[in-house]
């Protein structure tokens, strides 16, 4: 009688029950999705700035473009804004066409110069006598402000923690209400955080005005996350 006979009979039964009894061993689990938010005051402030300028000839609405500019950038620095918080953002030089009579043939008539700078502004009670001064300089485009929090990273801690304790309350109560213990943490995955608000609104403004009211409310920084729990 061949010995190995029973030896191989004994492995083939111990394949045919191992992945039931890994089976048995796995886990019961609960995951659970938690939230968090804080809210904070805005410490800095972002806007678009610029001159369109229109002329007969290309040279000349550029000549005049960058006679204003230059009004706009001395500006922006007697404001105290410094220049890496500066950045031009748009140039365009195109035609103007007209007809001399409606569905006629078009001619150019002229050209149109635009010129755009984004512009940081880090103290908020700038803002509006920035607004005010950009416009008596010249300024005819402008959009903005709008709001952010130049560090978000303390808040966005702050919104962590509150969102993993949002996650083990919520557990806690489906838990007792299931019966069930809580036991270990198997996994936790985070999702959210903060996104500087970037809708802005136009100004579009020719002649100078007391500095506009400026309100920076509140920006909000959260989080979220997802733990798996083992229970029992």
């Amino acid at each position: 009688m061949n010995r190995a006979l029973p030896c191989i009979a004994s492995a083939l039964a111990l394949m045919l029950t191992a992945p039931a009894a890994f089976a048995d061993a796995a886990p019961r689990t609960l995951s659970v999705n938690g939230s968090g938010e804080v809210r904070a005051a805005p410490d800095q402030a972002q806007l678009s700035t610029g001159v369109l300028t229109q002329a007969p000839t290309a040279a000349a609405a550029l000549a005049a473009n960058s006679r204003a500019m230059t009004a706009v950038f001395d500006t922006l620095k007697r404001a105290g804004i410094a220049e890496k918080n500066i950045q031009t953002s748009n140039f365009s030089v195109s035609p103007q066409y007209a007809s001399a009579k409606p569905g006629g043939p078009t001619h150019i008539s002229g050209y149109q110069v635009s010129n755009t700078v984004t512009v940081m502004i880090d103290k908020l009670d700038r803002v509006g006598p920035a607004l005010d001064a950009l416009v008596a300089a010249g300024s005819n485009q402008i959009d903005g402000p709008s709001f952010s929090i130049a560090d978000p990273k303390p808040l966005l801690a702050k919104a962590r923690e509150e969102a993993v304790k949002d996650a083990t309350a919520r557990a806690q109560t489906l838990a007792a209400a299931s019966g069930v213990a809580l036991g270990a943490i198997l996994s936790i995955s985070e999702g959210g955080g903060y996104s500087p608000p970037q809708p802005m609104y136009r100004m579009a403004m020719t002649a100078a005005a007391p500095p506009p009211p400026v309100a920076g409310g509140e920006e909000s920084v959260s989080a979220s996350v997802s733990i798996t729990w083992e229970i029992h």
